[in-house]
């Protein structure tokens, strides 16, 4: 089956370079879409001098989940897999992911080892009980990027800033099996991370609020059977 690789980029001049080619060589036959999500820096220039790699380029800002969105609307392959533009996500883990998906309609990551401050282990540990007890989801770590669906459920997912925090819940809510796999999870060698604890707290509660009305609302179509 045709993968496409869906990387969201936003001011990761330093790792936009190092980051495609590593993709290029764990996946030499893969389409790979590098979102560039209104940077102000080279980010974009730098991602159009790999001829192998598709640019999609938002004229302003709109977040991670904006840009996920629209990589994963302009793929083109039957799985579509999606990592962080700041390198943090290994490369190497796709083939983990991707031996999964034959059993599941889509994979996570799960960072081991994380290496990012204690607050932030903290904190998204917290965060991720709590989206767990009120979702009912049952995903263990949806910090990580690092995750596999197939292309055709897409359609289930809604544009919202922070939507990319509640993928399982979604795909979960329509119907589609999850699994999860270990991953490995490298430091940040560039750039600063683009989030702050106290800003993800305020805007978590309301996402929340706003994904458990929408699941209990949501409309179950009839599911296609899988080949």
């Amino acid at each position: 089956m045709k993968i496409s690789i869906v990387i969201p980029f936003y001011n990761e001049e330093e790792n936009v370079a190092s980051l495609l080619r590593e993709i290029e060589s764990c996946q030499p036959g893969a389409e790979i879409i590098a979102v560039d999500d209104g940077s102000t820096d080279r980010t974009a220039e730098l991602i159009r001098s790999f001829p192998g790699v598709r640019c999609v380029a938002l004229k302003k800002n709109l977040g991670q989940s904006a840009a996920l969105f629209q990589g994963l609307h302009a793929a083109t392959g039957d799985i579509c897999v999606m990592l962080d533009g700041d390198a943090q996500n290994d490369p190497a883990d796709i083939p983990l992911l991707l031996e999964k998906m034959s059993e599941y309609d889509f994979v996570c990551g799960v960072r081991r080892k994380r290496q990012d401050s204690w607050s932030r282990r903290i904190g998204s540990k917290w965060a991720n009980a709590i989206r767990r007890s009120v979702l009912g989801d049952r995903a263990t770590d949806t910090g990580c990027t690092l995750k596999a669906m197939r292309r055709e459920d897409v359609q289930h997912l809604i544009p919202f800033n922070g939507m990319h925090r509640y993928i399982p819940a979604l795909l979960g809510g329509a119907g589609l099996k999850m699994g999860e796999v270990e991953v490995n999870h490298r430091s940040r060698r560039f750039g600063v991370s683009k989030y702050t604890l106290g800003g993800r707290a305020l805007r978590g509660i309301w996402d929340l609020v706003g994904v458990r009305w929408y699941l209990s609302r949501q409309i179950h179509w009839p599911s296609a059977s899988r080949a």
